[in-house]
């Protein structure tokens, strides 16, 4: 039997040349693969950090650039190992911070959210 996973994670953007250059520059993602649709209409790109197994991140050019910023998946999560090295690493970058500081849980897990190039909501996250 097959063992389920989450694949990719789609994200639609309006300019495919600053998400990439976002997800790779900023947050650290490899671009594995750019293709264009069979409907000839739509791009897409898969970014991941490399490993076989991993749930990668699609971007989706040319799909339907008014929706709205925020729908019904509210944000997707990078592990990260040192969560107050990421806050301070991209303090000194022109990101879009949508938490001033990091927060911890009751069970010690921390994290704190970001803002990519459309709006998308990015937590950066440390168990």
């Amino acid at each position: 039997m097959m063992t389920k996973r989450i694949d990719h994670i789609g994200v639609m953007v309006s300019d495919m040349e600053t998400a990439i250059r976002f997800y790779t520059e900023i947050i650290g993602f490899e671009l594995k693969g750019r293709v264009p649709h069979s409907n000839g209409v739509i791009e897409l790109a898969f970014l991941g950090f490399g490993h076989a197994e991993e749930t990668e991140l699609e971007l989706i050019a040319g799909y339907n650039d008014k929706l709205p910023t925020e729908g019904k998946v509210h944000h997707f999560a990078v592990a990260v190992e040192d969560v107050h090295a990421e806050f301070s690493r991209l303090k000194q970058l022109e990101v879009e911070f949508i938490d001033d500081e990091i927060t911890t849980l009751p069970n010690g897990y921390q994290y704190f959210f970001i803002s990519g190039p459309e709006g998308e909501w990015i937590e950066l996250f440390q168990r």
